[in-house]
């Protein structure tokens, strides 16, 4: 059952939290999900595909997309730039599905000023230690990239507050069925639903 107008989800998480992993799972589990492409100006990792995981674009096109105000929301995060182009998005609520956007806090924390209606989960492994393990076993960062990966996730973690829910990551598909539940508990809040039932509006209950 698919409603009239979809949901915003906002998923945030350190980097090295596995939601890459964790999203896929999820897609798998739900047909009505549609992710949102970022657009970012880092380079891409092995396997990665371009207009797939993102949108890989110079600087010079990122900066001209934030003066047409294209992105729903945008941020700089360890020295490369992320951006929600907020068409798509807009285009699939409207047709009924439930977006889900990958990104930082501070992108995160622009979404939710913008649209208080959005569900916001944090994402994060079960320990800093874990955090390290995992940054370090995917072999693609310098270790001064790790250190400075592991300097901001310990700010992220100060603004836990902001976010509704809180998944741990410690088995992938675990985390994705959290996540999944989270998802089907908001769209099953009256206001969510008020539409199915809307011809015993005004009925008296005999």
């Amino acid at each position: 059952m698919r409603a009239e107008r979809g949901i915003l989800i906002v998923l945030s998480g350190p980097s090295g939290a596995g939601k890459s992993t964790v999203i896929k799972s999820l897609m798998k589990r739900r047909s009505d999900i549609r992710f949102s492409v970022s657009a970012t100006t880092r380079q891409p990792r092995p396997g990665e595909r371009d207009g797939e995981d993102y949108f890989f674009i110079t600087r010079e096109a990122f900066d001209e997309l934030i003066a047409q105000d294209a992105f729903l929301e945008h941020a700089e995060y360890v020295g490369n730039c992320y951006g929600t182009p907020a068409a798509p998005v807009e285009k699939d609520l409207a047709a009924g599905y439930n977006v889900l956007l990958d990104i930082e806090v501070q992108g995160a924390a622009q979404v939710m000023a913008k649209r208080p209606d959005a569900v916001s989960v944090f994402l994060c492994p079960p320990s800093l230690a874990e955090l390290e393990r995992r940054l370090r076993g995917r072999g693609t960062d310098s270790e001064e990239k790790i250190v400075g990966r592991l300097k901001t996730a310990r700010q992220e973690y100060k603004l836990l507050d902001q976010y509704a829910y809180i998944v741990v990551n410690d088995d992938a598909d675990t985390a994705a069925a959290e996540l999944d539940a989270i998802i089907t508990a908001h769209l099953c809040r009256s206001e969510n639903r008020i539409q199915f039932i809307a011809d015993a509006k005004g009925e008296e209950l005999s």
